[in-house]
């Protein structure tokens, strides 16, 4: 299947940076590290938060500790909201980036029928696939350039991106500015708040999907 082969690929991709740098980047901005790396930029270190979240898509920074260190630094509202505006960014930007290839290259990279069967998954259950995939390890860019390959509709991944990114990001800004005492709790609230979340939404999301507006 080259679809699966292409997933593998992208997942390789992901995990080579991490295996090169991902210690320097874990030394970096990891803990009290990240604090002061933030803090360092003055007025400026919300941006720079922003900015390394973003970079994720590519580069192996660990996204939670820089979370976290939003939250410490910021608050768990500010802090959260930082957070969650940097993980929906990376996430459109990988979803973007391979959104809007030539279907033909598309085509010509994964082979037609495997783009069809993916792009019937994500409209079936891409909106689950998307919001649960940004709690994990790796995966989350890699299932948001699937979503974009697979031409999964705006109006359907934003909205689920939200659902997995919010949640998340007030999840560790909340231990960091808890001094880093739930990372389970966090761990479990990021897994299931995207969950309850969609299931709210899932009526209206069906309801886009049907009358493609």
């Amino acid at each position: 299947m080259r679809i699966l082969r292409l997933f593998l690929i992208l997942t390789v991709v992901v995990i080579i940076p991490f295996v090169v740098w991902g210690g320097r980047f874990e030394a970096w901005f990891t803990g009290e590290a990240a604090v002061a790396w933030l803090r360092g930029l003055g007025a400026w270190g919300w941006l720079g938060g922003v900015g390394l979240l973003v970079a994720d898509v590519v580069l192996p920074v660990p996204g939670t500790a820089v979370m976290s260190a939003l939250g410490f630094l910021y608050g768990v509202w500010i802090g959260g909201a930082i957070s969650a505006v940097g993980s929906f960014l990376s996430g459109s930007m990988a979803y973007g980036l391979t959104r809007w290839i030539n279907p033909r290259w598309a085509a010509a990279l994964a082979g037609a029928a495997e783009i069809k069967k993916y792009e019937a998954l994500f409209a079936r259950s891409g909106v689950w696939i998307v919001a649960l995939s940004r709690w994990l390890p790796v995966l989350p860019e890699v299932v948001a350039c699937l979503a974009g390959l697979s031409r999964m509709r705006a109006r359907l991944f934003f909205p689920a991106l939200a659902c997995g990114s919010l949640p998340l990001g007030f999840a560790f800004a909340a231990i960091g500015a808890a001094g880093h005492r739930s990372p389970v709790l966090a761990l479990v609230l990021s897994a299931l708040i995207p969950a309850v979340l969609i299931f709210a939404g899932r009526r209206w999301l069906e309801e886009k999907s049907k009358h493609g507006r």
